[in-house]
């Protein structure tokens, strides 16, 4: 059986169930274990398509890992098989470092997402391009959720498993962090309830139809021209060049204490920096000191979605049923969706300047890191290409609907019946 082959075909399909990356066990051990878990599987890819944006903190080092390894060889040696066995089980990097430094690049990575969104906002809103506007169905978010898209489909599908051989906190922090942070379900969500309240339903409905559309085919593009690069590379790469490629990893005590040093400064900067703008523009109640209050608690967001994917694969109940369901994406976007709708009417009802700045500052950050689009076409572009393409169809329309909604509830009929402008 060619381990190697087993592994590089599951990390080109996009399903990256990695739930041990980074563990104790060596190299060696978890290509035994990818390739084993990999004949386990469910036939119909059930946990598969439903890991393929986030598994969360499972990434790290789960029990599922052991188990598997276990059951795969004990599997193995009934039906007959040899069964190759690993010669270092050392621990390399301690969990708790390996831990700390996802979460610094989660926050690191999460702090930039935020900053580009809002970039790709003034960009193309009506100051300058003047494509998107809160008016239309064309909404401010929709190019950062278009660009977010397209990324995934590079660092998310195509190149995720080349970036995870040198750091899969490295993986984590371009995924999770920056393109989850870049993209927000909840202010999509927000802007279509914005556009229902005023009577424009004919923009609303064109608004999530569209904004799928854009999303669904930015990821497909993304992947499409991420593999030609892919292939280019290949093709002009020489041996000196990939074997030099092990001087990149991050594998080491060493290499991850230096690392996380590196990165807690670069956030105490950026939080430092912020707290002072934040500061000197609050008063203002600017769209500025909106920003600056959603990059320092922008990186909570990201954090909370990154434990809550933990559930992804994982199904309900003892059985495990549904496993095809990523749950954990699916409370983090409606939670966000909520959260953000009930902050809205709060906003109409105080009317104050202050308010304003902290709910936007709130909404912006903290629940439009929570939410992701990258991630939910990530899993929608993996339903849709496996055995059961309904079920990708069956997961957006259940997280848009439950999302307008619950919206609705919440942000929607306050304003129509307490009579809110």
């Amino acid at each position: 059986m060619d381990h190697g082959n087993n592994e590089s075909e599951f990390r080109r399909s996009g399903s990256f169930a990695r739930t041990s990356s980074s563990c104790s066990m060596q190299r060696s051990s978890r290509n035994l274990s990818f390739s084993f878990s990999l004949q386990l599987e469910n036939d119909d890819g059930s946990e598969s398509v439903s890991e393929a944006g986030d598994i969360g903190d499972r990434a790290l080092c789960s029990n599922r890992y052991s188990g598997r390894l276990a059951l795969s060889a004990e599997s193995a040696a009934e039906s007959g098989m040899v069964v190759p066995i690993a010669e270092d089980f050392e621990e390399e990097v301690p969990w708790w470092l390996e831990y700390f430094s996802s979460l610094l690049f989660l926050a690191v990575f999460g702090i930039l997402g935020v900053l580009l969104r809002y970039g790709l906002q003034k960009l193309f809103g009506p100051g300058h391009v003047g494509a998107t506007s809160d008016q239309s169905y064309m909404y401010l978010d929709l190019p950062s959720n278009v660009v977010g898209s397209f990324l995934m489909g590079w660092f998310g599908v195509v190149f995720k498993g080349e970036i995870s051989k040198i750091s899969d906190q490295l993986a984590m922090g371009l995924t999770t962090g920056f393109l989850g942070s870049l993209t927000t379900f909840s202010g999509w969500n927000q802007k279509m309830l914005e556009l229902s309240v005023e009577g424009q339903w004919v923009f609303a409905v064109l608004g999530i139809i569209f904004g799928l559309f854009l999303v669904s085919h930015s990821i497909i593009f993304g992947i499409e021209t991420a593999k030609g690069v892919r292939w280019i590379v290949r093709k002009t790469a020489t041996s000196k060049n990939s074997s030099s490629e092990s001087s990149w990893k991050m594998n080491s005590f060493k290499c991850h204490l230096v690392v996380s040093a590196a990165l807690l400064l670069i956030l105490g900067a950026l939080w430092s920096t912020c707290i002072a703008l934040e500061a000197h523009e609050f008063k203002r109640g600017n769209s500025e000191a909106q920003l600056w209050l959603a990059c320092l608690v922008g990186p909570f967001g990201v954090w909370i979605r990154w434990f809550l994917a933990r559930l992804n694969g994982r199904g309900l109940g003892k059985s495990g049923s549904l496993k095809w369901v990523p749950f954990g994406t699916i409370i983090a976007n409606v939670s966000a969706a909520c959260v953000m709708a009930a902050l809205a009417t709060l906003k109409k009802a105080v009317k104050t300047k202050d308010c304003d700045t902290v709910v936007a500052g709130i909404q912006f950050g903290l629940l439009g890191c929570l939410s992701t689009v990258s991630t939910f076409v990530a899993e929608f572009h993996a339903m849709r290409e496996s055995k059961y393409p309904w079920r990708a169809y069956a997961y957006v329309l259940a997280t848009i609907l439950t999302s307008f909604i619950f919206g609705t509830l919440l942000y929607s009929v306050p304003v129509w019946t307490m009579g809110y402008k």
